[in-house]
């Protein structure tokens, strides 16, 4: 072998006589036969990925096409289960949807799942055109195809595709009145129908019916079809749809600013437990709106934060939620006396809307009344369109409260023209009342001198000085003797009822040991056998 080698290192071009299977053992054979089929399947795997690598990718359009196809799939499954909860799972698809439809295949899919002539065509007339239109050749290659299902197609199909049309026309704000009329049309066409797997489609549609409503300023005409639907969705158990409706009437009321008739409404309903999630936020929202008016900040807040917290937490969803609810809370915190955190100001997408609200929170911040004014007069539109303003004027005698506190540690002695002119204020009576206010509230400890018309300080004394810790001291060292004396009593006096406990206990373990004496030995023999 060591021969064949060196000959081998010394000529590379070494032929060897071709391999003869018919001479060979059968196992060597097949270890020769299953390398060359290895070697086959391992060409054809390096040429599927190639196919694999050179596949284009899907277009958009047909892309759309499955996901549409999927979507009438889960329908027609949901319905034939009756599985109403899958239906969500549908409407949470119309975020995506409404991005990438496109005239085309919406008026495909209306002209598949609308069996009914007449509203056919209203949808088909109120459906978006496309902007340039199509050749017959285009037409050819664009057909659109959707999935071969049983027919007649249930009520949900339609619905389906009429509330993506809706969609697609409320983001349009220049096709408001088209989508007016197309809510106008599918409400009461959904109200014929009593079908739990209907249920989450009428409260989208209800949503979108209140919001075409408002944009045309006749919220007020909906209120008596809204109060309706809620009985009805009440009645019928639909937990959706009164999340829904409860919510557009709390909205429909606040609007108005009829906060007397939106308090009683929600002390006379419930939420629904098995609420969703943003449905929640939202009424979370409106409670604290409407506490804040009734001046419960307390509650208010609370409520508030727990909204913002609901609230979705990607940064680009849900954006204008996110910023009424912060600039509610904002005001309200500034009502109950403090200031809030500087991150709430510094959120990267909401930084520059509350811009104005940061500069209020200074000006209270540091007490100075006429910056307040100021920030007030500069952003009055803002605060009027946010629904702030009026809040915000409860603000003036918080700003005052901190700059009188400011006066009292700074000043032995102060006139109160003086104190007028540092606070802004008009006369030296105005501060005096002002002054006299914020004594009676135990804001500052003073007086004040009317004759000399000036205000007097109260010298603070060092309380160290006092009987005060010694007193304090005292009542600690007090409770902590009576624990003691407490633990001790019940240590050498035990409850009746443990002693009871224990007789009881006692006497079962005589029994059971007079039981055991009297068997007999001879009976456990005879479990031997």
């Amino acid at each position: 072998a060591q021969a064949i080698l060196s000959q081998a290192s010394q000529d590379q071009s070494i032929s060897f006589p071709p391999i003869n299977l018919d001479a060979m053992p059968e196992a060597e054979k097949k270890d020769v036969e299953m390398k060359d089929a290895e070697s086959k399947e391992g060409e054809k795997k390096e040429g599927d990925k190639k196919e694999k690598k050179e596949e284009k990718p899907k277009d958009p359009r047909t892309l759309l096409i499955e996901n549409i196809g999927r979507n009438l799939k889960t329908i027609n499954a949901a319905v034939n289960a009756g599985d109403s909860r899958v239906m969500g799972r549908i409407i949470r698809s119309y975020a995506s949807l409404r991005r990438t439809v496109t005239p085309d295949v919406l008026r495909a899919l209306i002209e598949e799942t609308v069996p009914d002539a007449s509203r056919k065509a209203l949808y088909l007339e109120l459906a978006p055109v496309a902007d340039t239109p199509m050749t017959d050749e285009e037409k050819e290659k664009s057909e659109v195809k959707f999935p071969q299902l049983p027919k007649p197609y249930p009520p949900e199909m339609e619905a389906f595709s009429a509330l993506l049309l809706l969609t697609l026309l409320i983001d349009k704000k220049e096709m408001k009145e088209s989508a007016f009329k197309l809510a106008s049309a599918i409400v009461p066409w959904l109200k014929t129908f009593n079908r739990r797997t209907l249920d989450i489609f009428a409260s989208r549609a209800y949503f979108y019916l209140s919001l075409t409503y408002e944009r045309k300023g006749q919220l007020s005409d909906l209120r008596p079809e809204l109060l309706a639907a809620y009985r009805t969705a009440c009645l019928r158990h639909d937990a959706m749809g009164q999340a829904t409706l409860l919510n557009l009437l709390l909205r429909n009321y606040l609007a108005y600013n009829l906060y007397e008739q939106a308090l009683k409404l929600v002390q006379k309903t419930n939420f629904p437990e098995s609420r969703p999630n943003a449905q929640y936020a939202r009424y979370l929202l409106y409670i604290g709106q409407i506490k804040a008016v009734q001046l419960e900040y307390s509650d208010s807040h609370s409520k508030l934060m727990q909204a913002i917290r609901k609230a979705p937490q990607a940064p680009t969803v849900a954006l204008g939620f996110k910023l009424a609810a912060t600039k509610l809370a904002i005001i309200v915190e500034l009502l109950m006396g403090g200031i809030p955190e500087r991150s709430m100001f510094m959120q990267k997408e909401l930084k520059e809307q509350l811009r104005p609200y940061y500069a209020l929170t200074q000006a209270v911040r540091t007490g100075d009344l006429n910056e307040f004014k100021e920030q007030t007069q500069k952003h009055e539109e803002l605060f009027k369109k946010d629904k702030t303003l009026t809040l915000i004027n409860r603000l003036r005698y918080n700003v005052i409260k901190t700059g009188l506190r400011d006066i009292n540690l700074s000043y032995s002695r102060i006139s109160l023209q003086d104190i007028a002119t540092k606070l802004g204020l008009d006369t030296a009576q105005d501060s005096a009342g002002v002054v006299a206010k914020a004594v009676v509230d135990g804001v500052i400890d003073a007086s004040i001198d009317y004759d000399h018309q000036f205000l007097r300080s109260t010298q603070k004394f060092d309380l160290y000085s006092s009987c005060e810790p010694q007193k304090a001291l005292h009542k600690r060292i007090a409770f902590c003797l009576q624990m003691h004396n407490d633990t001790v009593k019940a240590m050498a006096y035990p409850d009746e009822s443990d002693i009871k406990d224990s007789e009881n206990a006692e006497e079962r373990r005589e029994r059971e040991k007079r039981e055991m004496a009297n068997v007999d030995d001879d009976d456990d023999d005879d479990m031997l056998l």
